[in-house]
């Protein structure tokens, strides 16, 4: 039995890495100008059919192509913000952009539905099928690599956002826009910058996921109600708070596939979500911890 729990916590600390690689950009768009990106998941499944594209077209490792494919979301961040976001009314911008980006994701999944059809694709790389044996628990290459990535990000997102200069600039837009405003900082073209950050940590998210797991053009309905529940039990904004709960709620739905089985796993997953929110209903860096990254 403890053997059993052992994979089942190792499990779910994996997933929740990724988990909080997924929900990292969800937080700064709600962090810096409160957009409810419904939109997320369906760039993360773009990323994860680019990827696809260059790996069958031109035999590219996919962590390879992250060089170009990491700039090239960035900026299409940039513009989905200028030409889209920054035109809602500032009063609206939470209610207004979840319509806005439903629509978004719609015609993302219009798009990827035209070029790749309705049917399941996949990278498969030898290397990810392989697994590590440590103390009789099971650890899946894909699983490790996943959170490898997702650590790696994470680190360079939290790097930016204390000790660079556009880091404290957007941790004073968060804090306080017009305050910020005040002092000089261009806000809207930081702004600008944390939607292409946040489209940017989509891009490798949709690496790895194309690396782990099949997917189709629908695929990310099945990743909002998660990925929302991640960052609503974190603390909405919180990029931290995020990755807290996203390793909470990962440990949670590990030991329960293991000891029970996988639909359980998932039913567990929302009622952790729902004891939570219960007992802290602004979430783990709710409140006066808002804006603690």
């Amino acid at each position: 039995m403890v053997s059993l729990l052992l994979q089942g916590l190792a499990l779910g600390v994996l997933t929740g890495g990724l988990y909080a690689l997924l929900s990292s950009g969800l937080s700064l768009y709600f962090g810096v100008m409160r957009v409810v990106m419904v939109a997320h998941p369906a760039f993360l499944f773009l990323a994860a059919y680019l990827t696809y594209t260059v790996h069958t077209v031109f035999g590219v490792d996919p962590f390879l192509a992250l060089p170009v494919t990491v700039p090239l979301f960035f900026l299409l961040g940039v513009a989905v913000q200028r030409l889209l976001v920054a035109r809602l009314a500032p009063e609206n911008v939470p209610m207004m952009s979840v319509l806005l980006t439903f629509g978004l994701a719609l015609t993302i999944e219009g798009l990827l539905g035209t070029f790749y059809s309705g049917s399941y694709k996949s990278v498969s790389m030898e290397y990810a099928t392989r697994s590590l044996t440590v103390a009789g628990v099971h650890l899946p290459y894909d699983k490790i690599i996943a959170f490898a990535v997702a650590a790696l990000t994470l680190g360079v997102l939290f790097a930016v956002l204390v000790r660079s200069r556009f880091g404290q600039a957007l941790r004073a837009t968060i804090q306080h826009r017009e305050a910020a405003r005040l002092v000089g900082i261009p806000t809207e073209r930081v702004a600008g910058y944390g939607f292409g950050v946040g489209l940017a940590t989509a891009a490798v998210g949709g690496t790895v996921l194309a690396l782990i797991t099949p997917f189709f053009p629908a695929s990310h309905w099945v990743w909002i109600g998660k990925l929302m529940a991640i960052i609503v039990v974190g603390g909405l904004g919180s990029v931290a708070g995020a990755a807290l709960a996203a390793v909470l709620l990962g440990v949670v739905e590990g030991l329960v596939l293991v000891t029970v089985d996988a639909t359980w796993a998932t039913m567990m997953f929302y009622v952790f979500l729902f004891l939570t929110l219960l007992a802290r209903p602004q979430g783990f860096f709710g409140g006066r911890l808002a804006h603690r990254f």
